[in-house]
């Protein structure tokens, strides 16, 4: 069995709590997290300085702390602040990319740049983070603004759910783009947190 050797803090995302909760479980005290707002999606540059602040407050109190973003829209502030602590992230540009894994992300792209992508999270919060987050139900008319520029949205779901698979049609219906499903589980996005803490093997 794996099992933490330090006590270890996750800077988080608030939009991953379902799926850390269930990566982190076997752990149990051993790693505890810190989850900041989800809007921080619409936000991206309030990411890096709310993580300094985190860091800088509470770090002290752990063994080992590790931040589960990706780069996430900030432009690289985010891993000038991470490098300044001497802390590690998860990899890649955004979470779709660690949900689907790099080499499945990167031919979504390659065979379709202008897609949209939704996780489990923001499949169940589009109305919230995306129609209402980006004025569409005030503005109808910047949906063009916002989406001329994209063709398909892509479900990158985490667990095989019909419903959920629905409400993910539903909101690319809502925006006028063409909708494609793709399950991608719950192993890449393990892989990746778990390569974030210190762990015994025995």
């Amino acid at each position: 069995m794996n099992a933490p050797t330090q006590r270890t803090l996750i800077i988080a995302c608030g939009a991953l709590a379902r799926e850390l909760r269930v990566v982190l479980a076997p752990f149990g005290s051993a790693v505890q997290v810190e989850y900041l707002p989800s809007s921080f999606h619409n936000r991206p540059e309030q990411i890096a300085p709310t993580v300094d602040a985190v860091l800088t407050a509470r770090s002290a109190e752990f063994d080992h702390v590790a931040i589960a973003y990706a780069d996430c829209g900030t432009g690289g502030h985010l891993d000038a602040v991470l490098e300044r602590h001497g802390v590690q992230r998860l990899g890649g540009a955004h979470c779709y990319e660690f949900f689907a894994g790099s080499a499945l992300f990167a031919s979504l792209q390659d065979a379709e740049p202008g897609t949209f992508y939704l996780t489990d999270y923001l499949a169940r919060h589009f109305e919230q983070l995306v129609f209402v987050g980006l004025g569409l139900d005030r503005h109808p008319h910047l949906r063009d603004t916002y989406f001329g520029n994209y063709t398909r949205v892509v479900l990158l779901s985490q667990t095989d759910s019909a419903e959920l698979v629905g409400v993910a049609e539903a909101a690319a219906a809502s925006i006028g783009l063409a909708f494609e499903h793709r399950h991608v589980g719950m192993e890449p996005f393990t892989a990746q947190v778990r390569r974030l803490i210190p762990l015994r093997v025995g």
